[in-house]
């Protein structure tokens, strides 16, 4: 693999609504990998506002409120991220990335808050790299729900 490029992508999203993050460029043989993801709400002002929000490989629709959130042996989800809300700010801000993780199609984000429906930020830190087409076609299938 040969690191080609960074790439940043930045939004926001309404609690309960799964984003599509657009990465395929119609080859096999180029692939992103995830560095870095954060999340925030869009008020901090209030202590409830707390956040948690996932990063995927295929659509498995908005984030669930309770169950299975965060689910580390679901290989399609590849990173997670949490922040706590108050009054003064962000506190303890986290995030978990898988570090094989590597995207050749499209990557989705969803998120959900601890207090009423808000806007959820996000910023993701990528690096693209040249991949050989077998390693594409292996990732492909590493990407896709397997059960």
């Amino acid at each position: 693999m040969k690191k080609i490029g960074e790439y940043t992508t930045k939004g926001s999203i309404p609690e309960g609504i799964e984003e599509k993050i657009t990465l395929f460029d119609g080859r096999f043989d180029t692939a992103f990998r995830v560095t870095d993801f954060v999340i925030w709400a869009s008020d901090a002002s209030s202590s409830s506002n707390d956040c948690l929000a996932r990063l995927s490989t295929e659509s498995l629709g908005a984030m669930p409120s309770s169950g299975n959130m965060m689910d580390a042996s679901d290989n399609r989800q590849i990173a997670w991220a949490g922040i706590q809300a108050g009054t003064a700010g962000f506190n303890n801000p986290a995030s978990i990335i898988d570090p094989d993780n590597l995207i050749v199609e499209d990557l989705f984000v969803s998120g959900q808050s601890g207090g009423s429906s808000i806007t959820l930020n996000y910023l993701i830190k990528m690096e693209k790299y040249n991949i050989t087409d077998w390693q594409g076609a292996l990732t492909m299938v590493r990407n896709k729900s397997q059960g």
